[in-house]
């Protein structure tokens, strides 16, 4: 029988919350700098004047909202033709130790638009049917891309409603690029580190063969670059697992730390939008208002979610077996990590799971 400790569990959420808010606070200011420009320099900042010298643009040359729109289509159409076309054809491309052949027609456009709206819908198993290449230079770009894409949505409307004397909503181009290069990247590639340190795999090392135990013949070890894809899973609240388990696989998702880390980075960016757009607007009590009915809204989702499980089935109950209900759940993360991981990744729209949503209680899974 496992037992919960409900005070130590109560204290550790709050710790957390305290934690996520606390840095998103000042993350908050760093977005409104990144947006309003105030971080173009150094290295960086030549990098994305070479971007805006290669797509003939600037921040001088905003638009409507028609024109960030058009832009907005015309860049995820482009993402859109390039990822299915790669999954049509990476039976022919490098990086694919497995020899993995093209998708099938159906499961390729699903796919594709799938990563590209940030859905990231799984009807594939990634282990068995994704190449090196497509799992990099397909779904971890656009891991990127597609989250990219939301943020400077939010943000273009927040100038909407900000700005009175003008109809200019700023220029999709220069969003993109500064989202990308000051948030996205050093954020993914900070954590992807962290991740590998704490036993996430990160190579291009063909499948390993193992012989079982007993009886079991061989079994394949499936490998890959799978820290620099989970950190911008979960960071730009995507879901799509390099592995069919998702961040329930210990290649994904190892210990009780990397968990933590996981439901940080999912709810970092949803923390902190809408503290950016407190700043924007020039009221932060706005900003906080939205933020702490969004926390409410979560808590009780957690709190449902966590006291069902704690109850346990009670149809297992008749036949004598008593305890919380870790059906489906990993004896890595226990309870907590569980409800806390399920919660957050449904309340955010991510789609990465750590534990069998089926496998939840009825009024849990609700």
């Amino acid at each position: 029988m496992i037992t919960q400790d409900i005070t130590v569990d109560g204290l550790m959420l709050l710790l957390f919350l305290v934690i996520v808010t606390g840095v998103a606070l000042p993350f908050s200011n760093f977005f409104v700098r990144v947006f309003s420009g105030d971080m173009s320099r150094g290295i960086p900042g030549h990098i994305e004047k070479a971007i805006y010298g290669l797509i003939e643009t600037g921040p001088d040359r905003e638009d409507g909202w028609k024109g960030y729109a058009r832009d907005m289509l015309v860049f995820n159409g482009i993402g859109f033709v390039i990822l299915f076309t790669l999954l049509l054809l990476q039976g022919f491309l490098p990086f694919n130790p497995q020899n993995f052949g093209a998708f099938d027609l159906h499961v390729a456009l699903n796919t594709a638009i799938s990563f590209v709206t940030n859905t990231n819908w799984q009807v594939y198993s990634g282990e068995t049917a994704a190449s090196y290449l497509t799992q990099m230079a397909g779904f971890t770009v656009q891991n990127f891309l597609s989250s990219a894409t939301g943020i400077c949505i939010a943000i273009a409307v927040m100038r909407g409603i900000t700005r009175h004397s003008t109809d200019r909503i700023g220029n999709f181009w220069v969003d993109m690029t500064r989202c990308t290069l000051y948030i996205l990247l050093p954020i993914a590639f900070i954590f992807a580190l962290l991740l590998a340190s704490q036993g996430v795999i990160q190579n291009l090392d063909p499948y390993a063969q193992a012989t079982g135990y007993g009886s079991a013949g061989q079994q394949t070890i499936a490998m890959g670059p799978v820290a620099s894809q989970e950190a911008i899973k979960e960071f730009g609240t995507n879901g799509g697992g390099f592995f069919n388990a998702n961040s329930a696989h210990p290649y994904e998702n190892p210990t009780p730390l990397t968990n933590l880390i996981e439901i940080f980075l999912i709810l970092l960016l949803p923390v902190t939008l809408p503290l950016v757009f407190g700043r924007m607007i020039g009221n932060m009590r706005q900003g906080w208002a939205i933020y702490t009915v969004m926390l409410i809204l979560f808590l009780c989702g957690f709190c449902a979610l966590y006291a069902t499980e704690m109850a346990g089935n009670p149809l297992v109950k008749e036949l004598g077996v008593s305890g919380i209900s870790m059906e489906g759940k990993d004896v890595r993360f226990g309870l907590l990590g569980s409800s806390l991981f399920a919660t957050s990744t449904t309340a955010t729209s991510c789609g990465a799971v750590n534990s069998m949503h089926d496998s939840l209680t009825p009024l849990g899974g609700w």
